[in-house]
């Protein structure tokens, strides 16, 4: 009888942990990096930002500057930012806002997009004629 009792327990235990571990914080993270490659690779250009944040509003300036509407994820206005946040330090080796993708290709943060505004990067990536726009 009492090698049943422990049976049971065990099992008992082991359904337990396999609850745990699937609801467990690297499940999210998979979870949230699947909705940022499946989000860049839906959209021509991606910046993932907050909406308060100096650096991530000259990152879009930069697009305003170029006419184009980039695909804004406002972090600070999302119940599961901070996670994504997370999963972008796993994608792309950093946590720092704005992060910045045109055509699936990161891109960098705020300095790294008006550098590759300046040099002509952007205008490369995106197909546009730079010609009529001034420098930020």
């Amino acid at each position: 009888m009492e090698r049943e009792t422990m049976r049971r327990r065990s099992i008992a235990v082991i359904l337990l942990l396999s609850v745990c571990l699937a609801a467990s914080p690297a499940s999210a993270s998979s979870s949230q990096a699947d909705f940022i490659k499946k989000t860049i690779s839906s959209h021509t250009i991606v910046i993932f930002s907050k909406s308060y944040c100096p650096y991530c509003k000259r990152a879009k300036e930069v697009f305003r500057e170029l006419d184009q509407a980039p695909h804004v994820i406002e972090l600070d206005e999302r119940d599961d930012g901070y996670s994504i946040q997370d999963a972008l330090r796993d994608i792309v080796g950093r946590r720092t806002v704005p992060q910045v993708f045109i055509n699936g290709k990161h891109i960098g943060g705020s300095d790294d997009t008006v550098e590759a505004y300046q040099n002509g990067e952007l205008a490369k990536l995106l197909g546009i004629d730079l010609t009529d726009h001034d420098d930020l």
